[in-house]
């Protein structure tokens, strides 16, 4: 089977030509050993299936980040057949830079010229022909969002692979003495060497370490010695090359450029210093309403059906005589499995829509700009803000939209702060011990434990960039791409993609957790779910000891603590039980708890390990390793914290 690769800037488009090359014949995974999204797709050219992959979105092949590791080393080491390059028209000199350096590895290309109707009416003419014969590859005209051009880049397609790859070599002036010595001297590897020996005189660290020996250190010296930094000056070679090509290629119609289009009419509202942000978080407000308003009912309509039917399932077994652990075991570790999973899918999905439709419009780009520098304060990047404002939601979703983030280590750390947001299953915690111990200032209460997650969020997001992610934050470099309306195909199929995703992975982690937590509450054979002499209660009573330097060392608030693992509004339920009916609870809670050790409680219940879907998310996005450490540092954190809040309480 032969493969191409769709490779360009992000916000050029590529998603969409994916989309309408690929239709539905695609699925979504992760790359080998790495956590960034992997989209591969098929479709049929003259009766031959051909596979598609979807490389990330970047802005050049310099080692800088992930992404860039990625889309580089597939087009060199998985050698595809032909590498599709989609390029914004209506931006040609920047995205031509990522075409150059595509090209000097040596492969079959075809670009894509996207965006042509933009490119139209900003009054720019694009001699495509001409770009074809300089370079030596197929340039195609598109308009990706109307699917015009996409026989056209089909045809490219099938002519360039049954073609020979052009031998493409950039002029690099006074380098050229020196990249010779260095072709000479380079280690054989799977990169061209004449590729390898730019990106030695780039400064290229994944380059620099393959290729360390006297005998190149020695060239570079002389290369100093000559040009004082000839990383600039590769750069300005490659660029000084576009400038004249898109020179020689283009023509812009006069008094054109002398009047404002509606994208620029429009950022100079939303990008504004003074409006962009409240106008930005009116936005991600509006968006919190859709996701949460909109999808909780549908998921408290799920959640009664899974209920409804438990109850169906479990009174039909009982009345063919199916043992009790067989009639619990399909009632509340099965069925409730899997209800716990489907009952996220309404958030999750709306969530992946609203998002498609903010990207795919060009505000998401914005609203990253508007916000990187408030965010650079925590060491995060601009786009960490829109998953911590979700995770006031759910954290759940607020980890996947993680996924918007580039850099790797903005994505982990993000991740890792995400739980300390108070989501809303934390709410009817708040409000039972708000009423029954603050009732005259349930509000400010309630505020504070608001106010406290988004503090400790900062601190921790400061300690752990400090550990374990040394280091400036790259900065946030990225085109803003004209606003246009969202296509139905590109806002529906990557949220009906991502929640596929969510239902295969997560879920089979989420109902494999609760199952366990069962067998817990139903053993030894005979006892009561989730009684005292169960073996979650024999556990609530060996942690009870070292809750009390809190406040509440008694064995049910320890196994409330347990049961929230699974949903954090299950602590309530699990007092409920425990300690009375519904009615009694808040009376039956002032026998066990003071003001102050509820005060505490309630910040336990912010901070310690999140819920399992939130850990089975994180293992999805982020591997074991942080799905471990983020339960491990959020205990010791929760119990460190409610610990000081009772014990200086105490004093005062």
């Amino acid at each position: 089977m032969k493969v191409i690769g769709l490779a360009g800037n992000p916000n050029t488009g590529k998603t969409t030509v994916f989309n309408l090359l690929t239709g539905s014949n695609q699925y979504v995974g992760n790359w080998p050993g790495v956590t960034v999204e992997k989209k591969e797709g098929f479709f049929e050219l003259n009766g031959e299936k051909i596979k598609v992959v979807d490389l990330p979105g970047v802005y050049s092949l310099y080692a800088y980040s992930i992404d860039e590791k990625i889309a580089r080393n597939f087009i060199v080491n998985e050698n595809p057949d032909c590498v599709v390059v989609i390029v914004d028209a209506s931006n040609l000199e920047r995205n031509l830079y990522l075409v150059l350096q595509i090209l000097e590895l040596g492969k079959k290309v075809v670009v894509a010229l996207n965006m042509m109707d933009i490119a139209k009416e900003r009054g720019i003419e694009i001699d495509h022909e001409t770009l074809s014969k300089i370079l030596g590859v197929k340039f195609v005209p598109m308009v990706a969002s109307r699917g015009e051009g996409l026989e056209e880049l089909k045809t490219a397609i099938k002519e360039t692979m049954a073609g020979e790859a052009f031998s493409f070599r950039m002029d690099y002036g006074k380098l050229e003495p020196y990249i010779e010595k260095l072709e000479k001297c380079i280690p054989e590897t799977s990169f061209p060497s004449r590729f390898v020996a730019v990106k030695v005189l780039e400064g290229d660290p994944e380059f620099m370490k393959k290729t360390e020996s006297e005998e190149i250190e020695s060239v570079i010296e002389e290369v100093k010695k000559e040009i004082d930094e000839p990383e600039s000056y590769v750069t300005e070679r490659r660029y000084a090359f576009i400038h004249g090509l898109v020179r020689e290629c283009t023509r812009k119609k006069p008094g054109i450029e002398d009047k404002l289009n509606v994208s620029d009419m429009l950022d100079r509202v939303l990008t504004h210093p003074l409006l962009g942000i409240p106008l930005f978080l009116f936005f991600m407000w509006l968006a919190f309403q859709i996701i949460f308003k909109i999808g909780s009912p549908f998921a408290d309509i799920l959640d009664r059906a899974f209920g409804w039917f438990g109850e169906i399932v479990g009174n039909a077994l009982s009345r063919m005589g199916a043992p009790y652990l067989l009639i619990s075991l399909v009632k509340e570790g099965i069925i409730a499995g899997i209800g716990s999973v489907v009952v996220f899918v309404p958030n999750i999905f709306l969530l992946f829509l609203v998002f498609s439709f903010l990207e795919d419009s060009g505000y998401m780009a914005r609203a990253a700009f508007v916000m990187d520098r408030l965010m650079h304060v925590v060491g995060l990047h601009g786009k960490s803000f829109i998953p911590m404002l979700l995770g006031f939601g759910c954290n759940v979703p607020a980890i996947m939209a993680t996924r918007t983030l580039e850099s790797e280590k903005d994505r982990i750390l993000t991740i890792l702060i995400n739980p300390l947001m108070s989501c809303s299953a934390r709410l009817p915690i708040y409000v039972l011990f708000a009423s029954a111990f603050f009732p005259a200032h349930q509000g400010w209460v309630v505020f504070s434990l608001y106010f406290l997650g988004i503090v400790l969020a900062v601190l921790m997001g400061r300690l752990f960039k400090n550990v374990f992610f040394r280091g400036e934050s790259p900065p946030l470099i990225m085109e803003l791409p004209p606003y246009h309306i969202p296509t139905w195909r590109n806002v529906f199929m990557p949220a009906w993609t991502r929640t596929k995703l969510f239902l295969k992975k997560a879920g089979t982690v989420i109902f494999a957790g609760v199952v366990v937590i069962w067998l817990l509450a139903s053993l030894p054979p005979g006892v009561e779910y989730g009684s005292e002499e169960s073996l979650i209660g024999l556990l609530g009573k060996k942690l009870a000891p070292v809750l009390s330097p809190a406040g509440f060392g008694f064995w049910q608030a320890a196994v409330a603590l347990i049961f929230g693992i699974v949903a954090k509004e299950v602590v309530v339920g699990t007092l409920g039980t425990l300690l009375g009916g519904e009615e009694m609870l808040r009376e039956a809670l002032k026998t066990h708890f003071t003001p102050l050790s509820a005060y505490a409680f309630m910040v336990m219940c912010l901070i310690y390990i999140p819920c399992i879907a939130s850990i089975a998310t994180i293992k999805q996005e982020a591997g074991w390793k942080w799905a471990i450490f983020s339960v491990v540092y959020s205990l010791v954190l929760g119990w460190v914290v409610a610990v000081l809040i009772y014990q200086i309480g105490k004093i005062f």
